[in-house]
């Protein structure tokens, strides 16, 4: 059986429990065998938008994924030079895992934006689509969206939440548990010195505030006398 690999990219600044419920969910569901999560180096669509440095994010993701044996992390867009294209990460992903099945998450705000990233029909040529669903993101706006501007042939097998092309690989509607947590919103807190425990995994709270990476970030999320204390 060829390896089904999950794709996460994003700038994870920082990662959050959301991304990492959202991608143990994907493994489920979809019965991918590795989710790989690759972040960005140079976001092409964030012109002059000031985010951490690789190195920092690198390691927040370090910590957040160990211990969960199908997480794996690449630098593939810190090696690759010039801005971070998902059509050119996804095409040297194929490349590093030959023979591997592809499947790419994005959010569905970003999904239906898709339209505007570097050669994106290409990437339904190279991987599923693995939309992570709102509530009120239904499979019909998303056949919408693609029969418009991707491929009229697409259609909506209702089993399993799946869009099916007789070429191009499928779209899936991932209703993935709603949890309201934002990476900009735990810069603002941070920055506000308020506590984002419970939003971010433990150790990547204390790496954030033993290293100042956000203005005003407490110098450690909580005591060792207080977590002994908790209920």
């Amino acid at each position: 059986m060829p390896l089904r690999l999950g794709i996460f990219g994003g700038t994870f600044d920082p990662v959050h429990l959301g991304h990492l419920r959202a991608a143990e969910e994907a493994l489920d569901i979809l019965g991918l065998d590795e989710m790989l999560f690759v972040p960005v180096a140079v976001a092409p669509h964030k012109p002059g938008w000031k985010i951490l440095s690789f190195q920092s994010r690198w390691r927040m993701l370090q910590l957040a994924l160990d211990g969960n044996s199908r997480f794996r992390l690449s630098d593939l867009e810190q090696r690759m030079p010039g801005k971070s294209y998902t059509v050119h990460s996804l095409k040297h992903l194929s490349r590093e895992n030959p023979g591997a099945e592809l499947f790419f998450l994005v959010g569905c705000d970003a999904f239906f934006e898709m339209d505007t990233w570097y050669e994106f029909k290409e990437i339904f040529r190279l991987a599923g689509i693995v939309v992570l669903c709102r509530p009120e993101c239904c499979e019909n706006e998303i056949l919408q969206f693609v029969s418009n501007r991707v491929s009229d042939l697409y259609r909506i097998v209702p089993e399993n939440r799946e869009l099916r092309h007789p070429v191009l690989r499928s779209v899936y509607s991932l209703r993935n548990t709603r949890m309201d947590i934002s990476s900009t919103r735990i810069r603002e807190l941070a920055a506000e010195g308020r506590s984002v425990r419970y939003l971010v995994p433990d150790n990547v709270w204390s790496y954030i505030a033993q290293n100042g990476l956000y203005p005003k970030a407490v110098s450690r999320p909580y005591s060792e006398r207080a977590r002994n204390n908790d209920a």
